[in-house]
This record gives structure tokens, C-alpha cells and sequence, in this order.
């Protein structure tokens, strides 16, 4: 790899003006968010030499305190130096240390609701759950990030270290499924952020409503990129003997050094594909995606993923290009210049060629695949693989027909508890410190969104050439 050059000063945009990276975390900067009035910048205000360059700085004298010079009328000699008058103050090399890396910070949260509705043909599901605000994942392409600016946080490491619990997740959840009228679709937990996201393992949110699903035997899928999946195998395993669930594990790449770049606080690839053969032992249906495909940094483990992913026991697969939407332009750009100098403009350009020459295309039925010859390339060698492997040759329906519309909250018992014969209450304890109450009134009913149109907006994805994003 060719050593960049770093003595000239550079522009926004060049890797000598990329941020350096920060250990365990995606995003290397908090970039500004188009919600965000003010602007603030670090100036180097002279009194430190942490930021000139040495060029820059003009040469002390080598003068030690313990020089004997007589500098009594040593200014009015002719051939006295200029700088014998003055006082001469060094600049110190700075011995500062480097601010230490942001934690993660979890606050609580009351939701008023918890389901969320789109009309996308690119999305094979009309409802979706998330019961946290930001991802602790750090995946610095996440199509989510912008999302943190209307907290008035910033996309890029807020958006991994200031996290928010929705402490009422299965309450709010519960309150909208027993609503009169409401009309059970498969509902998809994890659309925005990772449900399984290293904070679950103390709030245990996703668990809670896995256990309300079951209770009430209402279909689900869920899509993560964490081992932690297999954590709820027992519930997962009784939802999918009634058709009930899917699980979709987001494989990216199968290199771990890559991995640990892209997603730095993900589960590492041979956890995923442990966790894949582990509840397709179970009896869980799992499928797996490449997603998203990032040229030149991991397009070419396509045909590897999937295989692996077949051997793992996955069924189905299904494949994204990169999305840059919002903020997420600026910080892919300086991930890519931090990480990847000798490559950052070559990927920027092929994703341009991708996207109709620009950075994102938002458009229904484009933005999941792209376009042009080379997002046509991408799609005959997905198309070869799952062939040759056998994969997406069957696909789960799953069942809308066994829901039970669930008991009131403070009626409502275990799974376990109550094969038990006891009536204790499902409780989902949060951590401690979390301050959280489920008496949150809700708006009156809405309109659920049944699968009326999806047919026909489907269609028109499928005449463009783009299938959904788990075809």
C-alpha cells in the first residue's frame, strides 16, 4: 500500500485530513446533523505547539538557564543577535495525551408507541419494532444513523455511544396489538437498529417481546448481525413450530480484521454463522444477507458468505448495495480515508457509478441494488451462487392466522410461569438506575396498514429489476 503523504496541508475530503480512528468504535468523528443551528470548530490559539506543524515554529535559541551571559546593555551593541533583548518564550512540544475514546451512555425512555408502518416495495414487511434508539454496532455504513439527528444528537459516534432504551417497549407494544380492530401482520423487529444489540443482554427489551409474540402467536422476523440471537432459542424454537418467526443474519464479510473495522463491536463472522447453524439446528428457519455489498472493500467475499452461510444450514439469502443517505456520506468518506487511503476515491466513484453518478439514490426500487452494469454484474453473480447452492428454492410463509389478542398488562403471565400453574406477571427487569413507567397514554387507534397495494408496489420493483430486500 502506498504511503501517504502527509507534510502539505490538505483539504476536506483527502485522507491527511481524515480524523484518526478510534479503538472499537465505527464513526471516527461526530460530524454535524442538518438539524444542528450552530457550528463549532478547535482553533490552536498559539499558546500550545499541539498544532503547528514545525515549519511553522521559529528556531529557539540553545540557551540554558545556567549560561553565564551578561545581557546588561547587550541590545545596544552593533553586533548583538536580535533576539538578546527579548524574552525568549520556548514552545514545548505538546505531551498532552489523546482524549480517551466516548463510552456508552443508555437513557431511558417512555414511548407513546412503539410500531412503526411503511409503504416500501424494497421491504418485505409493513410493520417493524425497534425498542432502542441508536446501535452500539459502531457499522459506520448504517442507513439508521441519520435517525439520531432528530435527538438532536450527532450521526456519527453519538449515535454508538448515546443510546436510548425504550423502557416501555413491551408494554407499549402489548397496549397497540390489543387495540379493537388491530389486524396482525408479520412485524419485524430490528428494521432501524440491532434488537440484539450488546445492551440487551442487561435490558433484555427483545426478550420481552419475543415472549409477548409467543403468548399471543403472532408472526415475526428479525434481522440482526449478533450471536446474541441464539440466547432466545428456547422461545425462538416454539414460535417457529407454529410458523411464527424467521430469523435473517446480516453477514458482511467473513474476515475478522475486516470485521472488527466495519463493525467493530458486532459479533465476530464465525459467531454468526455459530449462531446460524445453532437455531437451524433448533428447527429455525434463518436466512442470511450480504448486506450491504461495499465495493472493493467486500464485494469479492459474495460468493464465500454464502457458501459458508449454506453449510451453516440458512435457507434463504439476500443481498444490498451500500445506501450513503444524509450524514452518512461524511462519515463513510472519512472512515474510508482513515482506514483505506490507497483506495477511499476509487470506492467513492464506483458506489457514483452504482447510484446514477451520485452518492445515494433514494428512489423506490434503485436504492437497495443499485443501477448500472455494475450493480448488473453484482446481481448475475448473486443469482449463479444461491443457484449452485440451492438456496431461496423455498420461501416461509408465515402464519397471521393463529393470533390471540393478548390479556391486559397487568393480567398477563409468563410463558413459563404460567405452564408452571402460577399467575406471577411477565416481568422484564431493566438496569438498575433505569427510571421507566408503563402508564404512557396512547393516541387513539390508527390505521393499521394491511397488505392492501403491496402486490402491485412489489410488481413495480420486480419490472425494475429490484427485487425486496430479502427476495
Amino acid at each position: 500500500m502506498a504511503r501517504t503523504d502527509h507534510s502539505f496541508p490538505a483539504g476536506s475530503g483527502s485522507p491527511a485530513a481524515a480524523p484518526a480512528a478510534l479503538r472499537g468504535r465505527g464513526a471516527v468523528t461526530n460530524v454535524r446533523h442538518r438539524f444542528q443551528k450552530d457550528d463549532r470548530a478547535q482553533v490552536d490559539d498559539g499558546w500550545s505547539g499541539s498544532g503547528l506543524p514545525a515549519d511553522f515554529v521559529d528556531t529557539v535559541p540553545d540557551i540554558s538557564p545556567d549560561d553565564s551571559i551578561d545581557k546588561t546593555g547587550l541590545a545596544d551593541q552593533v553586533d548583538a543577535p536580535a533576539w538578546a533583548a527579548a524574552t525568549v518564550i520556548p514552545i514545548l512540544p505538546d505531551v498532552r495525551r489523546a482524549p480517551a475514546a466516548p463510552k456508552t451512555t443508555v437513557t431511558a425512555e417512555e414511548a407513546r408507541k412503539i410500531l412503526s408502518r411503511n409503504d416500501s416495495p424494497d421491504i418485505p414487511f409493513d410493520v417493524a419494532v425497534n425498542p432502542y434508539r441508536g446501535c452500539e454496532h459502531g457499522c459506520v455504513y448504517c442507513y439508521a444513523r441519520p435517525t439520531h439527528s432528530y435527538l438532536g444528537y450527532s450521526p456519527g459516534l453519538d449515535f454508538e455511544t448515546r443510546l436510548v432504551a425504550k423502557a416501555n417497549a413491551v408494554q407499549a407494544l402489548r397496549a397497540e396489538i390489543s387495540r379493537p380492530g388491530y389486524k396482525p401482520s408479520p412485524i419485524n423487529i430490528g428494521s432501524a437498529t440491532d434488537a440484539y444489540q450488546p445492551i440487551e443482554r442487561d435490558w433484555r427489551l427483545t426478550r420481552g417481546m419475543l415472549e409477548l409474540m409467543l403468548e399471543t402467536r403472532h408472526p415475526l422476523t428479525i434481522v440482526t448481525k449478533n450471536a446474541l440471537v441464539a440466547r432466545d432459542l428456547d422461545l425462538l424454537a416454539a414460535l417457529a413450530e407454529q410458523k411464527l418467526v424467521v430469523v435473517y443474519m446480516s453477514i458482511t464479510t467473513l474476515d475478522a480484521d475486516m470485521a472488527r473495522t466495519l463493525e467493530p463491536r458486532a459479533a465476530a463472522p464465525w459467531r454468526r454463522l455459530e449462531a446460524v447453524r445453532t437455531l437451524t439446528a433448533a428447527g429455525v428457519p434463518v436466512g442470511v444477507l450480504v448486506a450491504p455489498v461495499i465495493p472493493f472493500i467486500n464485494d469479492d467475499a459474495m460468493e464465500h458468505i454464502l457458501q459458508e452461510s449454506k453449510a451453516a444450514g440458512a435457507h434463504y439469502a439476500s443481498y444490498t448495495v451500500i445506501r450513503l443517505p444524509w450524514e452518512v456520506k461524511t462519515l463513510f468518506e472519512d472512515w474510508l480515508n482513515a482506514h483505506f487511503p490507497d483506495r477511499a476515491q476509487r470506492v467513492l466513484h464506483r458506489i457514483e457509478d452504482l447510484r446514477n453518478g451520485r452518492r445515494n439514490d433514494p428512489n423506490f426500487g434503485s436504492r437497495m441494488r443499485g443501477t448500472g452494469i455494475w450493480a448488473d454484474l453484482l446481481r448475475q453473480r448473486f443469482a449463479v451462487a444461491t443457484r449452485k447452492l440451492g438456496l431461496n428454492r423455498h420461501r416461509l410463509s408465515l402464519d397471521c392466522d393463529r393470533f390471540q389478542p393478548p390479556a391486559s398488562a397487568g393480567a398477563s403471565a409468563s410463558l413459563f410461569t404460567a405452564a408452571a400453574g402460577t399467575a406471577q406477571a411477565s416481568v422484564f427487569p431493566s438496569p438498575v438506575g433505569a427510571q421507566a413507567s408503563s402508564g404512557v397514554p396512547f393516541p387513539s387507534a390508527m390505521p393499521v396498514a394491511g397488505a392492501y397495494g403491496r402486490g402491485a408496489r412489489q410488481l413495480r420493483a420486480m419490472v425494475a429489476g429490484q427485487l425486496s430486500l430479502f427476495d
